[in-house]
C-alpha cells in the first residue's frame, strides 16, 4: 500500500519516533471495538474533517481491502460535511483515485 513521502521520510528519518509512534497506532487498533472496515471509514472521515489528505490513499485502500464499496468512501469523506463544512470536499478526488487505483 502506498503512504506519503512525509510519512515514508518520518519512517526513514526518525525511527525511534517512528516506532514509538507506531506501537500507540497499533495498540490503539487492538482496542478499538470496531471491524477493520469501519475503523478505516472512520479514519478516512477523520482524515478529510482535518485536512490530512496526504494519508487518505493509504487508508482508502486499507478500507477496499477490508470490504468498503466506492459509495462508503464517498459517505465517509462526505460525513463530515455539516460539522466542518466543504473543507472536506477537498479530499473527495483524492479517496476517489486511490478508490480507483490512479494517483493524484
Amino acid at each position: 500500500m502506498s503512504i506519503s513521502n512525509a510519512f515514508q521520510t518520518f519512517l526513514d528519518e526518525a525511527p525511534g519516533h517512528a516506532q514509538a509512534w507506531m506501537g500507540a497506532v497499533h495498540g490503539l487498533d487492538k482496542a478499538s471495538a470496531l471491524d477493520k472496515k469501519t475503523e478505516e471509514l472512520a479514519y478516512i472521515a477523520v482524515l478529510a474533517a482535518a485536512s490530512l489528505t496526504s494519508g487518505i490513499p493509504f487508508h482508502v485502500e486499507s478500507a477496499k481491502q477490508n470490504g468498503a464499496t466506492r459509495e462508503e468512501i464517498i459517505s465517509a469523506v462526505l460525513i463530515g460535511l455539516p460539522a466542518v463544512g466543504n473543507a472536506v470536499i477537498q479530499s473527495l478526488p483524492v479517496a476517489l483515485e486511490a478508490f480507483d487505483g490512479r494517483s493524484s
